[in-house]
């Protein structure tokens, strides 16, 4: 816990009053012997305080008054951490050693090996860095139900010291895309809709052409990386030994694996050919073929119908 500078003494009521010479009157000797033991009961109620609210943060975080209904609050905290580094804006260095990947989040990634960095990848690293410092470097962290990803980093989500969910503020400033990998599915559906939030107020990167849905049809064969697409129209639904595809206009292909169907059920695959969808998620080049793996329905999003109840019959 941080060190506080030692309290001061209070001043007098009056700065102007001065004791005439001579002796002091024993009922002010009294009060003046009394001031220090009075000053360190102050000081240990201060910390007192403080500790309590250590407790109350590291116990839930419910009730901080910084927090709203809408930021992904958490009961539980498992374990607290010293951050020594943020590597881009979703991925903290721990002082023990350890990666921490923010689970609900996908930022722009920087630039490396001499390649460039993605659009507004330095401010999100920045808005992060940011909320890391003003938090002295500390965050508490719920881990995820995988605790690791394939790149052996630990994988939770964090909060700071007022109870707010790291990744919600990210997102509520629009720094990323939401993002959801089961089986760590806490507070998806508070992750996206509060995405949703930062895209129709145009905030951070959602002012930026590059974060518009990018149209499936005019995408080069050489994409990669994350993307949020958009089609104008699913072609047709088929399904393999292993995986169920949405194939869209423009030679590209949504692959659900069968493994994560069960998430899926509410989907009516037959009303989807002709519909427009959304979807986010990494894009890679297979057979001539760019293909993008849905492994939440929170990633895909089918449009409604155009209106055409103002068509007028020629």
């Amino acid at each position: 816990m941080l060190q506080l500078p030692p309290l001061l003494h209070r001043q007098a009521e009056d700065p102007g009053h001065r004791w005439p010479s001579g002796p002091l009157p024993p009922q002010v000797r009294h009060e003046v012997r009394l001031q220090p033991v009075l000053a360190r009961v102050d000081s240990l109620t201060a910390r007192a305080r403080r500790a309590a609210g250590c407790a109350l943060v590291a116990f839930g975080l419910l009730t901080a008054p910084a927090a709203g209904a809408d930021d992904c609050l958490t009961e539980r905290i498992d374990e607290r951490a010293r951050i020594s580094q943020v590597l881009d804006g979703d991925t903290l260095a721990l002082q023990d050693g350890r990666r921490l990947r923010l689970i609900g989040i996908n930022t722009p990634e920087l630039g490396r090996d001499g390649n460039p960095h993605e659009p507004g990848a330095l401010a999100a690293r920045d808005a992060l860095r940011r909320l890391v410092f003003l938090n002295r470097n500390q965050l508490g962290l719920r881990l995820g139900r995988e605790r690791e990803d394939r790149y052996g980093r630990l994988l939770a989500h964090a909060f700071l010291a007022d109870g707010r969910n790291l990744t919600a503020v990210m997102l509520k400033q629009g720094q990323g895309f939401a993002l959801t990998v089961p089986p760590n599915t806490w507070q998806a559906e508070c992750y996206h809709a509060t995405a949703a939030r930062a895209r129709s107020a145009d905030r951070g990167l959602w002012r930026r052409p590059d974060f518009r849905p990018q149209p499936a049809a005019a995408l080069p064969i050489s994409t990669e990386g994350f993307r949020f697409i958009r089609a104008g129209q699913v072609t047709h639904v088929s399904e393999g030994q292993y995986n169920k595809w949405i194939n869209l206009q423009g030679n590209v292909a949504l692959r659900i694996a069968k493994t994560d169907l069960d998430g899926f059920r509410g989907l009516d695959w037959k009303a989807l050919p002709g519909r427009s969808i959304e979807a986010s998620g990494w894009i890679y080049q297979r057979r001539g073929q760019l293909r993008l793996q849905i492994r939440h329905p929170l990633m895909l999003t089918v449009l409604p119908p155009p209106d055409r109840s103002g068509d007028k019959p020629d």
